[in-house]
């Protein structure tokens, strides 16, 4: 039982030595091939499942990391980028463990240095602690932007002075360093900028400084036009303003004539300065009902007209006395009257108005915007209108009411102010792509005589590419096909000579062959098995009979029409078995 059992063994180490050296090898690496897939794929399934747990830290900070999770004796694995990982079940856990440490460290300090002071401390150690919270707090702030990996802030306050003439603003200096392949735009530098400069009392926005880990200046695009040139912001919509204008000429001209035939460029001058005007504006005096009264003072004075004596009685009058006549002793002289007192009974009645109204008047304050449209100088080219003449094709250039066409439409494209100075120019001319359009061969005949004069370079190119090839059908597929050919005729008499050793079994029982066409041991079969396998034999065996046939007479019929040839053959085989 034992003997039966150890067998196949026994059988498979003697087929095993009776291989070649060339099979030992193969089998052998083959085996040992699939042992280390084996173990890979078993040691693969019982590693259990990592998760990052930091990643893009510090050296100083991953070599904390790396010591606490030694000391808790946690698996980890660091990957290039300073990225830990541990198994999946413990990550949370490890993260609680380790924030209770303090891991990692990279973050910047904030207002947490200010909790432990010392008794006792300087004035200037306290100032010190406090900017560097600031700036931590800061640093944490901008490190939220989802597009910034780090940042650091330093900050700068001038020593304080009595002198309102030395008195000098703070300065920050912001370091970014941003994630890969991410940017910041305008409206994220502004708003770092804002965010600092309202953290720090008296620190203005055009003091913030913003920089990234290539070195660029952010900030130099926020903080407006630098004199005798414009800013980046500027620049950037002059260039919109000019292809806006373009793609406005060609939108209207592409359909008529062609996308590809027509090209505009433009040049616009804006104006970016900031003016301001202030205007006031008075208009004529009008009718008195029309006006707005501002005020009205009315002043009536009523006196009484009765007086007192009119002089003092016995005395002249304002009259210069008459002539003095004889006698002198008349009692009134002519041309003199007696004041006596007299009285009167008249009423005297003043009354002034004075009527002020509102002077009308306008008062226009205007802020003019910036980035006007001073001057435009348009540039148009039209490319020569293709032409079919006997299935040739041309180009002819536009007639002068086509031209005049294609002016018009860009003047009103572009919107044309003689007053503004614009100034327009549209030439017709023939495209490059389109005399090489025109240059090429359109008939077989023009292709094959374009290809005739191909320059050397490329004779000599086609003429290896054809060496390369001939060797390779002559060299090496003809004689590989020729070598297989003739060990086929030199099998079938051994394969027929094998299938009738086989038909002569018997009822014994039909003999097994191995890989290599040995004959193995018999196998036992039934009655009716061994007459199928006979069957079977009878038929392949006619079938190998009725092939050697054919090929026998196809070799006899070669021999006739060429025997130099069947010679050449019987010669070569005749050398490989005395090889062999």
């Amino acid at each position: 039982m034992a003997q039966a059992a150890t067998q196949p063994f026994s059988a498979l180490t003697t087929r095993f030595s009776e291989l070649p050296n060339s099979r030992k090898v193969a089998i052998m690496v083959a085996v040992a091939a699939l042992v280390a897939m084996v173990v890979a794929v078993l040691l693969w399934a019982q590693k259990p499942a990592q998760k990052t747990l930091f990643a893009n830290l510090s050296d100083k900070d991953s070599g904390a990391v790396v010591a606490s999770l030694q000391q808790m004796n946690i698996p980890y694995t660091v990957e290039p980028g300073n990225v830990i990982m541990v198994p999946e079940n413990v990550v949370y856990d490890t993260r609680i463990k380790l924030a209770t440490q303090g891991l990692p460290k990279s973050g910047a300090a904030g207002f947490e240095l200010m909790d432990n002071q010392r008794l006792g401390i300087s004035q200037f150690a306290e100032q010190v602690s406090y900017q560097r919270a600031v700036e931590g707090e800061l640093s944490r702030s901008i490190e939220s932007i989802d597009a910034i990996e780090s940042a650091r802030v330093h900050l700068a306050f001038p020593k304080s002075t009595v002198f309102v003439r030395e008195q000098q603003k703070p300065t920050a200096s912001i370091l970014l360093n941003l994630r890969g392949g991410r940017t910041l735009d305008e409206a994220q530098i502004a708003g770092i900028m804002h965010l600092v400069a309202n953290s720090v009392p008296d620190l203005p926005m055009k003091n913030v400084s913003i920089v990234d880990q290539r070195g660029n200046l952010l900030s130099d695009n926020t903080a407006g036009a630098r004199p005798g040139g414009l800013d980046a912001k500027q620049l950037d919509y002059v260039h919109q303003v000019e292809s806006s204008f373009a793609r406005r000429i060609e939108e209207i001209l592409s359909p008529v004539w062609g996308k590809d035939n027509i090209k505009a460029q433009v040049t616009a001058q804006l104006d970016f300065a900031q003016t301001e005007q202030t205007s006031e504006t008075f208009k004529p005096n009008g009718a008195a009902s029309e006006a707005t009264v501002r005020s009205q003072q009315t002043v009536e004075t009523i006196g009484d007209g009765s007086t007192g004596a009119g002089g003092v009685p016995g005395a002249l009058s304002n009259q210069p006395p008459g002539a003095a006549t004889a006698p002198l002793t008349a009692t009134n002289p002519p041309g003199s009257t007696t004041a006596n007192a007299t009285t009167g009974s008249g009423t005297t009645r003043h009354r002034e108005n004075t009527t002020n109204y509102e002077v009308d008047k306008t008062v226009s304050h205007t802020l003019l915007p910036t980035g006007s449209v001073k001057r435009l100088s348009v540039a148009v080219v039209v490319n020569y209108k293709k032409k079919t003449v006997s299935g040739k094709d041309s180009f002819v250039p536009l007639t002068r009411q086509e031209l005049g066409q294609v002016e018009n439409l860009a003047r009103e494209a572009m919107g044309f102010n003689q007053q503004r100075g614009d100034s327009l120019n549209v030439v017709n001319a023939q495209f490059a792509d389109s005399q090489l359009a025109a240059a090429a061969p359109t008939s077989l005949v023009d292709k094959v005589m374009a290809q005739a004069t191909l320059s050397w370079m490329d004779w000599l190119k086609y003429a290896v590419i054809g060496g390369i090839a001939a060797y390779l059908f002559f060299g090496v597929l003809r004689p590989l096909m020729r070598d297989l050919t003739g060990s086929s005729y030199r099998m079938e008499p051994q394969l027929a000579g094998a299938g009738a050793g086989a038909g002569q079994g018997g009822a014994a029982g039909v003999p097994s062959l191995g890989p290599d066409g040995e004959v193995m041991d018999t196998v036992s079969l039934s009655p009716e098995e061994q007459q199928q396998a006979r069957q079977r034999e009878d038929a392949e065996e006619a079938a190998r009979v009725a092939s050697y046939a054919d090929n026998l007479s196809t070799a006899k019929n070669l021999a006739k029409e060429d025997p130099r040839m069947v010679a050449t053959i019987i010669r070569e085989w005749i050398v490989k078995e005395d090889d062999a």
